[in-house]
């Protein structure tokens, strides 16, 4: 009996010297064994030869699924050639290489080092856009809740610096930066999920300003200092953005998502004109496609740009929510000639 008292005499000592635990289940973490599964998946179940989709073709396409339980919640991607980088709401990173035999290797499974708060909680690590160089393996990561962007260094080994801009500061809790993109001449762009424009810098009607995403651009790196300028921007209907890449000529391409009852995504690819991403401009995209069923469709919110000759392909991430009714999808599309300026 006297073993039992001084060990429940220890445990209270340490729960009362353990700052910020409220009895909340830890955020998952990738584990030490990557592993990971790809499926060749379809445009459309029903059609298989089926490829074109409004100014896109289909190039092919992967589910991916792992036995590693933190697998899944992909908000945003980066691809380099064969080298692709996935980033989950959750601060979890997936790297792979992957070429046309759609068959991932060189799988490689890591958690962000550090960012806001503690960690602990799933708010303290909701990475919801990101950024990648090429050349120096650098990312910048959006995080919602902190409405804050991060710098780390090649392999997300350590962090470089974060920002938490005064011009993002009321963008709400749950509708922060989800897109953030680089632009060729070196400025970042990113946009608010369901943040409107303020009413003090808009001068229309409020059913207008209400149709808005209050956007920014950084005349370079974010952490480097200095305040952004502002824009707007328009999506379709009832459509958020989810996220953006910038294509080789300065345009933008941005992912939109809509959710339909009783259990349905809806996504909206849309290109911006280069001269439409200014201070104090009003950008709205022309619709290059519509993914909806009875196509493949899924919570899509992660989009990157790569070349291959001269051809632009766009790539696509869904974030399955770790919802047994959805999944992780990874698919590839060419920009067609038609579409192009």
């Amino acid at each position: 009996m006297r073993v039992v008292v001084s060990i429940l005499l220890v445990v209270l000592a340490v729960l009362a010297v353990v700052p910020g635990w409220t009895g909340e289940t830890r955020l998952a973490l990738l584990g030490d064994h990557p592993q990971m599964i790809a499926t060749r998946v379809a445009l459309d179940p029903h059609d298989p030869a089926r490829l074109r989709l409004g100014a896109l073709t289909y190039m092919g396409g992967v589910g991916l699924r792992s036995l590693d339980p933190a697998f899944g919640g992909y908000s945003s991607l980066a691809v380099d050639g064969e080298d692709f980088t996935l980033l989950s709401d959750g601060g979890n990173v997936v790297t792979f290489r992957m070429g046309a035999d759609w068959h991932p290797r060189a799988i490689g499974f890591r958690n962000l080092p550090a960012g806001p708060g503690i960690g602990w909680d799933k708010r303290d690590r909701d990475t919801e856009s990101m950024v990648r160089d090429p050349a120096t393996g650098q990312s910048w990561v959006g995080y919602e809740n902190y409405n804050a962007i991060w710098r780390y260094a090649p392999g997300v080994a350590r962090v470089e610096g974060h920002v938490e801009p005064r011009a993002m500061r009321d963008w709400p809790v749950n509708g922060g930066p989800e897109s953030l993109a680089r632009l060729p001449d070196g400025r970042f762009v990113t946009i608010s999920e369901t943040g409107h424009v303020p009413a003090s810098r808009w001068p229309g009607t409020r059913a207008a300003r209400l149709k808005t995403r209050d956007a920014l651009i950084f005349a370079g790196d974010p952490i480097a200092g200095g305040a952004p300028e502002a824009f707007a921007y328009e999506p379709e209907g009832r459509f958020d953005p989810a996220d953006a890449a910038a294509l080789p000529n300065g345009d933008l391409v941005v992912l939109e998502r809509d959710f339909r009852l009783p259990y349905r995504f809806h996504n909206r690819i849309a290109r911006v004109p280069a001269s439409a991403i200014r201070p104090g401009g009003m950008a709205r995209g022309v619709t290059l496609a519509y993914l909806d069923a009875p196509l493949i469709h899924d919570n899509f919110e992660g989009i990157a740009v790569t070349r291959e000759g001269r051809a632009t392909m766009l790539w696509i991430v869904s974030d399955d929510n770790q919802s047994l009714l959805q999944r992780t999808l990874l698919l590839k599309f060419r920009i067609d000639t038609a579409a192009r300026r």
